[in-house]
């Protein structure tokens, strides 16, 4: 087996390795809500980035329906739990930012259709 062949299936396998990571964190984005919203918040919008390190470190860049979302701080703290269950994270950081700023137009179809805009 040449050289080539070990680092291209040792890249294959780092490669598949982080989407099953990344797979494993949608999924638990998806089980995240606002207890005002039967939406989850991925499908709603909220989740602007996620940034996946090779120490076990998982940033997300998220922002709220608004400022002023009293379950803001509920919300954080269950993705900080349940992101930071999938095997490979060690740590999540959660930023919450207001730019650019939500609207519904961010909503997947799902969401929109479960809350009558469609």
């Amino acid at each position: 087996m040449s050289f080539f062949c070990c680092t291209f299936a040792a890249v294959f396998y780092e490669m598949n390795e982080f989407l099953e990571t990344e797979e494993a964190i949608l999924k638990m984005l998806k089980t995240v809500f606002d207890p005002e919203i039967p939406v989850n918040v991925y499908d709603l919008g909220l989740i602007y980035g996620i940034d996946i390190k090779p120490d076990g470190v998982c940033d997300i860049t998220m922002t709220l329906t608004a400022p002023s979302c009293p379950a803001g701080d509920f919300i954080v703290e269950d993705i900080k739990q349940k992101v930071g269950s999938v095997d490979g994270i060690n740590e999540v950081n959660v930023t919450i930012v207001f730019e650019p700023e939500w609207t519904k137009d961010m909503m997947s179809e799902e969401a929109k259709l479960e809350l009558g805009f469609l």
